[in-house]
């Protein structure tokens, strides 16, 4: 039977950053995926890297600002390990402004963001313009009091980054695709599976998605977590790869590197399947041209449509079962998993000692005591 250090079941996002942190440090690795690596909420269209508005600070937006600034160099090391582009690039985001109240809270939170994203050290900004710095990129007319302008948030392509992350493990670890786990022996280290020989590792790590909620509950008899679903799409539209992300109503527009534009999403906690629904896709298109107007008329090229991962706390969850000495826990990234997952892994590698270094500070939201009760 194959030793491991460590076991991670689920190859999205949070289990594909897991694996890399933990060879990157030396240990052996096993990836266990019931389907192929981001076939799940990690497959998704939008690639949105969107800091939390700089104000009524704490340690949540503390954690995300950190993860976003240290982003950029993780994914110039990957692109240069593997020679693949994963679209990449910090482009800020527009708001639309059109009511005196956004405008007033805006003018507040520029303020504030001074010291929160400490701009004199970084650079990043969050003001307010009276015009967007790309000529209807949105409309005008859409922001009749002007835009939020910050230059921290960035995109990235989805599943680019997914592929880029897969081919840089390939070589370093034991990647277990189409593999279903099925149970864990902390006293042997045993792992089985419904079809492949057992393995066995020092560590297990849950990072299963929202379908990860149900081997939770079975170890642990508590209910912590579920899916909300999302729905996107991308357009066939050729637009500079340099224009910032745009966000109003609950909808994103990006325009990627490879001449598609993603627009989406939804996040619909009543669902009965994972199939996209025309008219939901159809009325949030139709959201996205009224303060874009350059999108209509571009062909819809894709359609997606996946459960994403969501504490009942919201928050993330990270680090270890309770009343369990060898298996641990990161998942529940929800809406902004692309953005934090390497910081989730990395203190992940802290928690379980891999690594000396103890500068990663885990909000208390995002500890286990925050989800279970025990």
């Amino acid at each position: 039977m194959k030793a491991f250090d460590i076991a991670i079941v689920g190859a999205g996002i949070f289990g594909l950053s897991v694996a890399k942190a933990a060879c990157d440090h030396g240990l052996s690795v096993v990836l266990i995926e019931k389907n192929t690596v981001a076939s799940g909420a990690s497959h998704g269209l939008l690639g949105a890297l969107m800091p939390h508005i700089p104000s009524q600070w704490n340690d949540k937006k503390q954690f995300q600002f950190e993860a976003l600034k240290t982003l950029s160099d993780g994914i110039a090391q990957l692109e240069d390990a593997t020679g693949l582009s994963t679209g990449y690039r910090r482009v800020g985001r527009l708001m639309p402004l059109y009511t005196q109240d956004k405008l007033d809270h805006a003018l507040h939170r520029q303020e504030e963001s001074k010291t929160r994203w400490a701009t004199a050290e970084t650079g990043f900004r969050f003001s307010v313009l009276d015009a967007s710095p790309h000529a209807g990129w949105p409309a005008a007319a859409a922001a009749p009091l002007g835009f939020i302008w910050d230059t921290l948030a960035a995109r990235a392509n989805p599943r680019l980054v997914s592929a880029a992350l897969k081919a840089y493990l390939q070589p370093r670890i034991t990647l277990m695709e189409h593999t279903e786990f099925k149970s864990f022996d902390e006293a042997t280290g045993k792992l089985t599976f419904s079809s492949a020989e057992p393995v066995s590792a020092g560590h297990l790590v849950l990072s299963a998605g929202y379908e990860g909620f149900d081997l939770i509950e079975d170890l642990t008899g508590q209910h912590i977590g579920g899916g909300v679903k999302g729905q996107s799409l991308s357009l066939k539209l050729d637009l500079p790869h340099d224009l910032p992300v745009i966000y109003d109503d609950g909808i994103y527009v990006i325009a990627h590197e490879n001449g598609s534009v993603a627009v989406g999403s939804t996040s619909e906690r009543e669902w009965q399947d994972t199939k996209t629904e025309e008219d939901t896709l159809q009325g949030m298109l139709n959201k996205a041209i009224a303060f874009c107007p350059v999108l209509k008329d571009a062909p819809i090229i894709n359609r997606w449509a996946g459960i994403r991962p969501k504490c009942r706390k919201r928050d993330p969850l990270v680090g270890q079962m309770p009343t369990h000495e060898k298996i641990w826990i990161a998942t529940g990234g929800f809406k902004i998993s692309y953005g934090i997952a390497h910081r989730i892994a990395d203190a992940l590698m802290q928690q379980l000692g891999v690594t000396s270094a103890k500068d990663i500070h885990i909000p208390q939201t995002f500890r286990p005591e925050s989800h279970f009760k025990w």
